[in-house]
């Protein structure tokens, strides 16, 4: 029977309310301020904007989920996306809600606070130590700007963190209760977050997994447990772990598809037939064209390897020179190249070598894999041709030119075999924008190919095409698309020409799947690199241990108002003794239980174990992997590594304290120290405040005082 009244019983931890409190305080008091474009908000508004207007993008530094949270947090501030993100530094105007662009990687920089609260919980050590690891996340100054503005660090530091806790916490929980699996589809869940906001979030989720194998190894040798509990146990981990990611990182891209439908300025970046899928640009001009490439079809052929910037197989009234620069001779045929403007030079007619007519017939005779073909160049009347001369910039490969045969007894020359690369059966059609093919030179069985090289003046600087005799298995750059394409209906030459010069455009509509967009989008992120040119406040890994840069993000134009990415010194100087220390502490554990000799239980000893594993591991996945990119890097690369080390300085401190530690004199002069330093760090904190909120402003001669490194870029107004 239901007992009156009904009573609820909740535990509230008031530390980690307080905290909480605080953290939301720091990262959001005058979240607005400054109104001005503050350092990298300059290139991720810039894909807001993009959100804002459903236009495609892609990013190749970051996957979807980042800039998506990012561009909720605009929509919920009713942005439009009308703002030019063209310099740091420039004033958001009032339609602009500054608050709402930056309010969740503020809340989640606040979160991070109480979360790491939490791990230091579940690693088994004492709400002490937990208030004290929190104290360091939460006067962090580097921490704290990176949390006030539209950045992404903060969001993927909670992710990580929130992935560890929750790890940690079905790990501990008891193995009857149900609601474990619970934390570990969290954990999965949090996970594949942390992927989808930045690809560095890959390294804490390989060492999450690597926890968990150890942990799962540990299991199967339980003779406790019964075979079928430890063989469910395993099936729930690796479903969480690895199965529940997957699907949801692929379900990030899909809502990322889903919204950006819109033709936009990184549509060269993909192929014709994920341009064609989007409203405008290139679909404008391919919607209902005929699928079937056939026997007189007016075709455009796009190589497969003109990335980032597009190019298209194109002839035009020039001829190549008699003798090259270096002494070699040519054929002083026409020139063939691959040019990378939409031009009348690019179309050419696909012929039948048995027929004479050059338009389509009724009904039309489709193309088909195998077949021999040439191909008629639209505006000149030449023939697309290959010999056995060596090309002009790369005399490995033969010459591509286009050629009249004004002598019957020369042998053909422009005879080419289709061959459809992407092809489902051996009769495959050539299809428009679907199929990708290789034009294989019949007399010489060399494959047409965009050679990466560009031509001198004499080719007006465009893109070398040669034919190369040895190929071994699939190349991008021997392959070509059709992209725009009509049944030609002209035999005459004026009447083609004119025909050639009409647009393509039918009301048609035709997409391809999800599978092939999203597959195309992670080939693209992989291989699409921009250009990485150096930056003024661009780092080595080494400089931001020893704190030997800074990162100017806001000058205020006319007085000394200004916010640095600078940390708090004295936390991160704990942060570094607390690494040495643990690495010195356990080689000489390890030294002396391989002696037989045990400093501590063996319960203290796992528990150490396990604050390496998550901390100290956690920092080296985070770090060492930028030692070895060749890119530029920045001291907010460092973040996510020197949470580990925050929650590593007040877990430590506790080991040190009831292990190493017997005299109580000696542990309340530990006691004393820990607490001067917590009363340094405060002091840290409150000093470079100015630098981290930007306000109040500081005369010349404080800020000068505040560069504690000469290495530090700090600017001022002399009054």
């Amino acid at each position: 029977m239901l007992q009156l009244p009904l009573v609820v019983t909740a535990r509230v931890d008031l530390v980690l309310l307080l905290l909480s409190l605080l953290a939301f305080w720091t990262r959001l008091t005058r979240l607005s301020y400054p109104n001005a474009v503050v350092f990298d908000e300059v290139y991720y508004g810039q894909f807001v904007s993009l959100y804002m207007k459903r236009i495609f993008f892609i990013d190749d530094s970051g996957p979807a989920l980042g800039h998506m949270i990012l561009a909720l947090g605009a929509y919920l501030g009713g942005f439009d996306g009308n703002f030019m993100w063209n310099r740091i530094g420039a004033e958001y105007p009032c339609s602009v809600s500054v608050w709402s662009l930056r309010l969740f990687p503020a809340v989640c920089g606040a979160l991070c606070v109480p979360v790491g609260y939490c791990v230091i919980v579940e690693l088994g050590f004492s709400h002490v130590s937990a208030l004290g690891a929190s104290l360091l996340l939460l006067f962090d100054n580097a921490l704290i700007v990176q949390s006030r503005f539209m950045l992404l660090e903060s969001v993927v530091i909670l992710f990580i963190m929130l992935a560890l806790f929750t790890y940690l916490r079905f790990h501990n929980a008891p193995t009857s209760s149900p609601v474990r699996y619970c934390w570990l589809l969290l954990s999965g869940t949090s996970c594949s977050a942390a992927i989808g906001v930045k690809y560095m979030g890959v390294f804490s989720y390989l060492l999450l997994v690597g926890v968990a194998s150890l942990h799962t190894w540990k299991l199967i040798g339980d003779m406790t447990v019964s075979g079928l509990c430890v063989f469910v146990q395993c099936v729930c981990r690796g479903v969480c772990l690895f199965v529940v990611p997957v699907l949801l990182y692929v379900f990030w891209f899909y809502v990322h598809l889903s919204l950006l439908h819109r033709s936009g300025p990184h549509d060269q970046l993909m192929s014709p037939a994920f341009q064609a899928s989007l409203e405008g640009g290139l679909s404008r001009i391919t919607l209902g064209q005929p699928l079937e490439v056939a026997y007189g079809s007016q075709v455009t052929l796009r190589s497969s390897a003109s990335q980032p910037i597009p190019c298209w197989l194109h002839s035009h009234k020039a001829n190549y020179p008699i003798r090259y620069e270096s002494g070699r001779g040519s054929s002083h045929q026409q020139q063939v190249t691959c040019y990378p403007f939409k031009d009348v030079n690019n179309w050419w007619i696909v012929k039948n070598p048995d027929r004479a007519d050059l338009a389509v017939g009724s009904p039309p005779r489709a193309v088909r894999h195998g077949d021999i073909i040439q191909l008629f160049h639209g505006m000149t009347s030449r023939f697309l041709n290959s010999h056995d001369v060596a090309a002009p910039m790369s005399p490995h490969a033969q010459e591509v030119s286009g050629y009249i045969d004004f002598n019957v007894s020369m042998p053909a020359q422009n005879l080419w075999r289709v061959d459809v690369v992407n092809r489902e059966a051996e009769s495959e059609v050539w299809k428009t924008i679907l199929s990708e093919v290789r034009l294989v030179h019949v007399n010489t069985s060399a494959v047409l190919k965009l050679s990466g090289t560009s031509l001198p003046d004499w080719g007006f600087r465009q893109m070398e095409v040669v034919a190369e005799k040895m190929f071994r298995g699939h190349s991008s750059s021997q392959t070509w698309t059709v992209e725009e394409h009509r049944y030609g209906t002209s035999e005459e030459q004026k009447d083609r020409e004119a025909e050639l010069h009409s647009p393509t455009h039918i009301d048609v509509n035709r997409k391809i799947s999800f599978w092939a967009k999203f597959l195309e989008v992670q080939w693209r992120m992989l291989t699409v690199k921009q250009e990485d040119s150096e930056h003024k406040y661009s780092s080595t890994p080494l400089e931001w241990i020893t704190m030997e840069t800074n990162i100017a993000y806001w000058l205020h134009p006319s007085t000394n108002a200004q916010i640095h990415l600078i940390g708090n010194p004295v936390s991160w100087g704990v942060a570094n003794l607390s690494l040495l220390a643990y690495h010195l502490l356990a080689s000489v554990y390890l030294l002396r239980r391989r002696r037989g000799i045990k400093d501590v239980p063996d319960a203290a000893w796992e528990q150490f174990v396990s604050l390496g594993q998550v901390c100290v591991g956690g920092w080296l996945v985070n770090f060492v992997p930028f030692v070895f990119m060749d890119k530029s890097l920045f001291l907010y690369h460092y973040l996510p590594a020197l949470v580990f080390l925050h929650l590593l300085s007040a877990a430590l401190l506790e080991h040190a304290h009831t292990h190493l530690l017997s005299k109580d004199t000696h542990r309340r002069v530990l006691r004393a120290c820990a607490c001067a330093v917590l009363a340094c760090v405060l002091l840290s904190y409150h000093l470079f405040c100015p630098l981290t909120f930007g306000s109040p402003e500081l005369s010349a001669n404080q800020l000068q005082a505040l560069k504690w490194r000469n290495s530090w870029d700090i600017l001022y107004h002399r009054r």
